[in-house]
């Protein structure tokens, strides 16, 4: 799929810059991409990477404590962020005449960001406060931690993009000025433009903004590798809930290995929507369970690819999970129906389509591609790669990364909740 006519222009210093001009309407989207997540941490400071999208919104050399979205609203634009296991973004939409203070404060921030112990105590308050929310007060998210390190043993993949409660206590300033020094420098940046704008007008301004700022030292390589998975592991977690639930995950592709568009498929075809294949077996017919899901998520280095199940109340651990691998077993020895997986097809199509419509999600996929794939120009060619998809993939694909030996199993133990 083309996706129009990027231009693509690096800095002396190494920042990145596409842009896709689109003049339907006066509007933009801007979207800043750092190589830095929970991958480039280490023990001890886990969840610094997350922290750090919190501290960046503290005030800058020319801008003070929480003026970035103040200044930005005045002007009528909206920003968010978002931390990943790979990457750190940060989004801003408004209208084409606000360009010129979108850029300043961008800029402003990679250049000259405030890094203070007040600010760093207070947004450490909101992070602990996030994980005690989202993990801690959620069976669902420590099932995911305890999955994941299982899952994996060595790599950093294992500890959660929030990090650990100790860790996020513990990181001073000494270790942000370091990780901002580090990773928040033009040579680990990109930046992905889409709307109403002059391309030539656009790198004049981002090269007199951004050009001073200096490349950075080379980023530290991230901690890789992971031994080999001899069997399957298992593990079980007490919280209180209503019914038990399970949470199991298989190692997966990293996202530039071909597999990866094959396991779009099958995820698709087991558990996306009121016609997928878990969904009818396990909720509908068998009754075993009142939701399931499937998450795969393409990362930089092989990630995981995830199996959820809340029973019914009273239902059967034994009985729920032996439904599920019988499942799985089906695809794995007699792979789908051509009418699945041309369903599966049609869905992620029309979920690809729905994010190229819009100029946020073009920048995204834009960024997405070049930080998971290498080349930008790899986000336009997703359909294709779908498209060549066939049954015996998915049926390879389901036996050879699905196997019994490679799974990691989680149980949620329910306590009372009274």
């Amino acid at each position: 799929m083309d996706l129009g006519p990027v231009v693509a222009h690096t800095l002396a210093n190494g920042l990145r810059v596409r842009v896709l001009p689109d003049r339907l309407v006066p509007a933009v989207s801007y979207y800043t991409f750092f190589g830095v997540g929970s991958r480039n941490e280490r023990p001890g400071i886990t969840g610094i990477s997350h922290l750090f999208e919190h501290m960046m919104f503290n005030g800058s050399e020319r801008y003070g404590p929480k003026e970035f979205d103040r200044v930005l609203e005045a002007h009528g634009g909206a920003s968010n962020a978002y931390t990943s296991n790979d990457v750190t973004a940060y989004h801003d939409d408004f209208a084409t005449d606000a360009l010129p203070v979108v850029i300043d404060l961008e800029s402003d921030r990679m250049r000259a960001l405030r890094i203070t112990v007040e600010a760093l105590d207070q947004e450490r308050s909101v992070v602990m406060e996030e994980r005690r929310l989202r993990t801690e007060n959620s069976h669902f998210g420590l099932l995911e931690e305890q999955l994941e390190s299982l899952v994996f043993q060595a790599h950093p993949y294992r500890w959660p993009v929030i990090g650990w409660m100790d860790d996020i206590a513990r990181i001073g300033r000494e270790d942000c000025l370091d990780f901002f020094r580090t990773y928040y420098a033009p040579g680990n940046a990109s930046i992905y433009v889409c709307g109403d704008v002059e391309p030539d007008d656009l790198l004049r301004r981002i090269e007199a903004a951004y050009g001073p700022i200096p490349a950075g030292p080379p980023v530290p390589a991230p901690i890789g590798g992971e031994p080999p998975q001899r069997g399957e592991r298992r593990a079980s977690i007490r919280h209180p809930a209503h019914a038990s639930a399970m949470l199991a995950g298989f190692r997966a592709p990293a996202a530039r290995e071909p597999d990866t568009a094959v396991l779009d498929v099958l995820q698709t075809c087991l558990a996306s929507g009121e016609g997928s294949r878990l969904r009818r077996s396990l909720v509908q017919e068998q009754e075993v369970a009142v939701s399931v899901g499937v998450g795969f998520t393409w990362r930089a280095d092989p990630g995981v690819f995830l199996l959820s199940m809340e029973l019914a109340p009273g239902a059967s651990q034994r009985k729920a999970e032996g439904a599920l691998w019988a499942e799985i077993d089906r695809v794995a020895s007699r792979g789908v129906a051509e009418r699945e997986l041309g369903r599966a097809r049609a869905l992620l199509r029309s979920s690809t389509l729905h994010e190229f419509s819009t100029r946020s999600g073009v920048a995204h996929a834009l960024g997405q591609a070049e930080a998971l794939l290498g080349d930008w120009r790899e986000a336009g060619r997703s359909l294709e790669r779908y498209q060549a998809v066939t049954r015996e993939d998915v049926r390879r694909a389901a036996r050879e990364w699905l196997a019994p030996s490679h799974r990691n199993v989680v149980w949620l133990d329910p306590e009372d909740v009274s």
